[in-house]
């Protein structure tokens, strides 16, 4: 949906403004208050849509991840494993207690931290943070991130149910607290709220400090941002939370105790999602691919790209109700899926590492693991990471003309044979747009044909000039895939 569609909706405007004029402030300023600072939350997103919304008894899950500009995620795998009794797992700021056995995951981190952003774990649980701002100030002592708690609870629930008692759990023993952002002049701390999702239910699950309150659900679609949502309807809450708000004010027992009414700065509880519409609108009919279509939109602002904030990776995961049927989780490990492609991942046995989208490992001597904190900051950038980078700034220079000169004569011959087939092929009775057969065409050419780099670059090229909505993800994907030989 566009701009000026979200115009309609008065206040889905004002929303997205006030979420420009936050980004703006976070970037140069902490608000004053006479006993505390606090700074805007980045404007994340997360979605699930489950039947009749979804197709073919699909429970689809999605998230953008708003992270500062400069952040690299990368896309990291944690075998199942054993533990001994009273081994210990250092998180990001602290060591807690470890279980006797946790579950395989796969994640995408911001590579600074031991948490993740978002994940999934072997028995088809998938859960996403979002940094939130409440009346009660975050902590900037050192305890779990947000982001420790995703991992933790990915790694000890094999259900969504489990997953939220896991860090409700942990929220009570060890409290959330510590910068949220590699920044040593800074502590950006936030309060969390988490989607918590598996084949049958999801569970929004929303926090300050210790106290918590969650809302099930079976059914429909349901989007979180950086904003609270729950209201009147909670199906579990911490067992002191009611007398707790009491006790400071916040709330008396003549009107319905509302969630994020109590919790919330003034007004910033209003609804913050449109691509939930998006979705939506599709009636029974959301995938994978209408999530992937809601998080590339950058009209409506669910793909963030301001100059403070950036979606720096994404994901979307396909878990069929029936349990004899995998889950797929698709993970960018690139910034903006709008010029990205989501990337499968199934959990099989004996599955096997990916160097290129992890980042460099620095032991011991990472700054984030010093005291004090972040005096440095590493290039943390993986290869697939630089080789997107590279993509892009090329496809943004002048040095396509340039590439075009270095043809060969051979070259031309075969380019030009290219250009013809594609202009007629056609697939199964249609024309050969779709975005996951200019894949496999490419694939295919460059498998069974001696295609130069600069041969297979403008086929790419080409192409996707005559389809400009591929440009993007299609394009950078591919370059990225040719940059380790050009």
């Amino acid at each position: 949906m566009s701009c000026l569609l979200a115009a309609k909706n008065h206040g889905r405007m004002n929303d997205f403004l006030l979420y420009e004029i936050m980004n703006w402030a976070n970037a140069n300023f902490y608000f004053s208050f006479p006993f505390f600072r606090m700074a805007a939350a980045p404007p994340s997103y997360c979605f699930v849509a489950f039947p009749p919304c979804s197709k073919d008894g699909l429970v689809v899950f999605g998230k953008n991840s708003a992270r500062p500009r400069d952040e690299v995620q990368e896309v990291v795998y944690f075998a199942a494993a054993t533990h001994d009794p009273g081994s210990k797992v250092e998180c990001t700021y602290i060591e807690i207690e470890q279980v006797p056995k946790t579950h395989a995951v796969v994640l995408s981190r911001p590579s600074w931290l031991w948490g993740a952003e978002m994940g999934a774990n072997e028995h088809g649980v998938c859960v996403a943070n979002e940094a939130v701002v409440t009346r009660e100030p975050a902590s900037e002592s050192e305890a779990l991130l947000g982001m420790d708690l995703v991992r933790l609870g990915l790694e000890r629930g094999a259900t969504a149910r489990e997953a939220l008692d896991v860090i409700v759990a942990l929220l009570e023993e060890h409290g959330q607290g510590g910068n949220y952002y590699e920044d040593g002049s800074s502590c950006h701390a936030f309060q969390s709220a988490f989607l918590i999702v598996d084949r049958n239910e999801a569970w929004i699950l929303e926090t300050s400090g210790k106290y918590w309150a969650a809302e099930k659900i079976t059914e429909g679609v349901k989007c979180i941002c950086n904003q609270l949502s729950l209201t009147t309807k909670i199906d579990a809450e911490h067992p002191e939370l009611r007398n707790y708000v009491r006790s400071q004010g916040w709330w008396n027992e003549d009107t319905d105790f509302n969630f994020s009414e109590v919790f919330s700065l003034a007004d910033d509880h209003l609804a913050c999602c449109s691509g939930r519409e998006s979705l939506e609108k599709q009636g029974g009919d959301v995938s994978a691919q209408t999530m992937i279509d809601v998080l590339r939109d950058k009209d409506s602002g669910v793909c963030v790209d301001s100059e403070s904030f950036l979606t720096t990776a994404s994901i979307v995961s396909v878990l069929p109700q029936d349990p004899s049927f995998p889950c797929v989780h698709y993970f960018t490990g690139t910034p903006d899926p709008s010029r990205s492609i989501f990337k499968p991942f199934i959990f099989v046995d004996d599955v096997k590492l990916v160097p290129k989208v992890q980042s460099p490992s620095f032991g011991d001597d990472d700054p984030a693991k010093k005291i004090p904190r972040f005096q440095e900051k590493p290039d943390r950038r993986h290869e697939l990471y630089k080789a997107h980078e590279w993509a892009r700034s090329l496809l943004e220079s002048d040095q396509l003309q340039w590439l075009l000169l270095a043809f060969s004569q051979e070259d031309c011959k075969v380019l030009q044979a290219l250009k013809e087939s594609l202009h007629t092929c056609e697939f199964a009775g249609k024309k050969f747009l779709e975005e996951k057969m200019l894949l496999a065409s490419y694939i295919w050419l460059t498998n069974c044909f001696p295609l130069s780099n600069l041969v297979a670059f403008l086929f790419v090229y080409v192409y996707s000039e005559r389809r400009k909505s591929l440009t993007g993800p299609i394009t950078v994907c591919m370059l990225a895939n040719l940059v380790q030989n050009v």
